[in-house]
């Protein structure tokens, strides 16, 4: 019984920083700036919730 593309897993797109993009092409470059955008905006908004969290906790404590 063979897999068919279909079956197989999905492979997660990664990105590790300072690797060799040499290799890379030009779609697969744009996917990857694609990437750390998103995961730039999601940790921005981590900030947030955590800045909006401490600023709490200060008010909580004077």
């Amino acid at each position: 019984m063979s897999m068919s593309d279909d079956d197989r897993p999905v492979k997660k797109l990664a990105h590790e920083i300072g690797s060799d993009l040499s290799l890379l092409s030009v779609d697969e470059l744009a996917n990857r700036i694609a990437l750390l955008k998103e995961e730039i905006a999601r940790l921005e908004e981590e900030k947030i919730r955590k800045g909006a969290s401490r600023s709490a906790a200060e008010k909580l404590f004077r």
